[in-house]
């Protein structure tokens, strides 16, 4: 009787440890952030957090860890503990730190579930600039030396400033001919760009929403084939002659180990809030295209995503292998 009695207790003491799987989450879930808050990544994870935590039943923590191009917050991620209680989001700079020179964290590094949104690369610019048009910037950049306009939105060799190559590529430019200021997102970025500290914004035009309504900055060009239905008074990318099309990409992860049960809760739950009305609602309206990708279909994105951006750092002077 006694021994019943004492693995009766010891199981007791695991499942107090551990927790049933249908008891998970029995607490907050940590989302992770590697950029600032109001740019493009905080708004799309926000916007999913919102649905996520309905889905848990949990409340769902955004939490921004800024740092080293995007590198600080992605490692986080990857390095979390694996019980499942940290997720994060993911953008295309993972897939080039090590390309870069920058570390050894690829998109190997993390449990990637899906992308969960899509948005549009532009060029924006200062209200007050005497650039109007992309024809105006392409110009401008032709005309004058190496190095007299700035952009920024990302790190060095992140996925604006492959945006920016790409472009000015296209165009016939030397893809260095801009010269990148390295910011921690697209919040920052803009405010330099409000204040002179920079020429032009490569990120999207959804980053600069606030400031575009405000009249402090004009957005004019996306790197898209045909006009945005959320921007329809801005060109294309096609309309403007150009061969360069560039869309961010946002995705949820996890680190790697996670056990199987709750992986499975966290996956199923990431995949019902992408179908939950309100949450693909709120990213459209913000110009966001919501995404929830069929089993493969990411890793096969990526990565096709990841050798066209490649190509552009080596372009760029940028790849270190």
């Amino acid at each position: 009787m006694k021994i019943i009695v004492k693995a009766a207790l010891g199981a007791a003491a695991l499942l107090a440890v551990a927790g049933p799987s249908w008891a998970f989450p029995d607490r907050p879930v940590q989302l992770i952030v590697p950029w600032a808050a109001g740019g493009g990544m905080d708004a799309v994870m926000r916007i999913f957090a919102a649905g996520y935590e309905a889905e848990l039943k949990q409340p769902v923590n955004v939490v921004n860890r800024t740092g080293g191009g995007g590198l600080t917050g992605h490692t986080a991620i990857a390095t979390a503990t694996p019980d499942g209680y940290t997720v994060g989001g993911i953008s295309p700079e993972i897939s080039f730190f090590k390309t870069l020179g920058l570390g050894d964290i690829t998109i190997d590094s993390v449990d990637s579930f899906s992308r969960v949104s899509l948005i549009p690369a532009g060029v924006t610019v200062k209200a007050d600039s005497p650039i109007k048009t992309a024809a105006d910037y392409i110009k401008a950049v032709k005309e004058n030396p190496k190095g007299t306009f700035m952009a920024s939105g990302t790190g060095v060799g992140g996925s604006w400033h492959i945006a920016s190559g790409g472009l000015l590529k296209s165009a016939g430019i030397a893809p260095d001919a801009v010269r990148w200021v390295p910011s921690n997102g697209g919040a920052p970025a803009l405010q330099d760009l409000a204040s002179g500290g920079i020429s032009v914004f490569t990120g999207s035009p959804i980053e600069a929403k606030a400031m575009l309504d405000a009249g402090r900055v004009r957005t004019i060009l996306l790197m898209t084939e045909e006009r945005h239905p959320n921007f329809p008074d801005v060109p294309s990318a096609k309309e403007a002659g150009l061969d360069w099309t560039y869309q961010n990409w946002f995705a949820l992860a996890a680190p790697k180990g996670i056990p199987a049960d709750r992986r499975k809760i966290l996956f199923e739950a990431a995949e019902r809030t992408m179908q939950r009305p309100e949450v693909r609602k709120a990213m459209a309206d913000r110009g966001i295209t919501p995404v929830w990708d069929k089993p493969g279909e990411f890793a096969a994105y990526a990565k096709t995503f990841t050798e066209r951006g490649n190509g552009v750092l080596k372009d760029l002077g940028l790849a270190k292998q």
